[in-house]
């Protein structure tokens, strides 16, 4: 069988919801949204352009104001912004689409600016990250942040579970937790960045405790069939660490293995850089470990994602940058057809230009 004509564009059963193909567009954080971080009509209008991959996973949307750590990343807390994401599921669905929301707390990669009233950016642990984010139209280096005080940890948790009901009020057809790439869950899980003495530092089960409270909130709330989870066990974004990774995130999905999300999401490799940056560490013997659908991501291109699919490596292959410039992207995947080329310049902010203006395949051949 060849790439092109793989069951990577079979339909795929995600629990009760059928995806068109097994091809997943990842969150993409693009820094458009509007006045309130409320998500945008030209925000509908691109995640619309992209509704025939099997399943759209939206960027990273805050779950309270506490948790914004880059600047016009929408949220899903408020009335106006469910409001706004109601637009972008309708132009989703209109066209036959499946979307999930990301929600995500950022912890400690924020900056002062973007707090309310100021104050210290929230972490597991008074840590600073050697890292930058985008605040004020530039690339800006994070703020040392404060720990989270225990009883503030509830109130968090809280958070995300109202992120997700509101995401439910949207229309989204489920919601994804962003554990990944050295944000609020990866810093809990990592002893690089969590040293916490109490119930949330220290062993493997206090570090997986605040990952595993949100996701049964989460679950409770929406329902497991409607919540998946992002992971990145060797990423360094966010200037995480770990003294033993493998250990740590075996014990990560065996956690969320009895807990029965629909899917991980997993990061193979440093996220959106090379695949191999821990050549022995062993994705599969995560994978083996996790009996719900298992979704790749990372460097793949059409014969490494059907390879992937076809040897039983993952259920569902996720695709970033390639969604970004190629709105057809799966009717190009599938025909074989050239690739649009990034507008690198225009990732972060803007407007239309570089965001909802990539040709598709009937105007290329126009």
């Amino acid at each position: 069988m060849t790439a092109t004509h793989s069951s990577l564009f079979e339909p795929y059963r995600l629990a009760d919801i059928t995806l068109q193909n097994r091809i997943v567009m990842a969150p993409l954080t693009r820094n458009r949204a509007g006045t309130g971080l409320v998500p945008t009509a030209l925000m509908a209008e691109y995640y619309g352009q992209r509704a025939t991959a099997g399943l759209i996973v939206t960027e990273a949307t805050q779950v309270s104001d506490t948790a914004q750590g880059y600047q016009d990343t929408p949220g899903v807390y408020t009335p106006e912004q469910v409001e706004g994401w109601r637009r972008v599921t309708d132009a989703v669905h209109a066209k036959g689409g499946r979307i999930f929301v990301q929600i995500w707390h950022v912890g400690r990669i924020s900056v002062r600016s973007l707090q309310p009233g100021g104050a210290a950016p929230l972490a597991p642990s008074a840590v600073l990250a050697n890292a930058k984010t985008f605040a004020n139209n530039a690339f800006v280096a994070t703020d040392e942040p404060r720990a989270i005080a225990i009883d503030e940890i509830p109130g968090i948790v809280d958070d995300f579970r109202h992120a997700a009901n509101q995401a439910m009020k949207a229309g989204f057809d489920g919601v994804e937790i962003h554990g990944a790439n050295g944000y609020l869950i990866d810093q809990f899980l990592r002893d690089g960045a969590n040293k916490r003495t109490d119930a949330y530092g220290g062993s493997i089960e206090n570090r997986t405790r605040f990952m595993k409270e949100v996701v049964e909130a989460v679950i409770k709330e929406v329902g497991a069939s409607r919540t998946g989870i992002r992971l990145s066990p060797v990423t360094p974004a966010g200037d995480l660490s770990d003294s033993n990774p493998q250990k740590l995130f075996e014990q990560v999905v065996e956690v969320l293995d009895a807990l029965a999300p629909v899917y991980i999401h997993m990061i193979e490799g440093a996220t959106g850089g090379p695949r191999d940056i821990v050549p022995d560490f062993d994705f599969e013997a995560l994978h083996k470990r996790f009996r719900g659908t298992w979704l790749v991501n990372n460097g793949y291109d059409l014969p490494s994602a059907a390879k992937a699919v076809e040897a039983h490596e993952a259920d569902l292959v996720a695709f970033g940058k390639l969604f970004v410039s190629n709105p057809d992207l799966v009717a190009r995947l599938k025909a074989g057809a050239p690739l649009n080329d990034l507008d690198r310049d225009r990732l972060y902010g803007g407007g239309a230009q570089g965001y909802t203006d990539y040709p598709v395949l009937e105007k290329v051949a126009s």
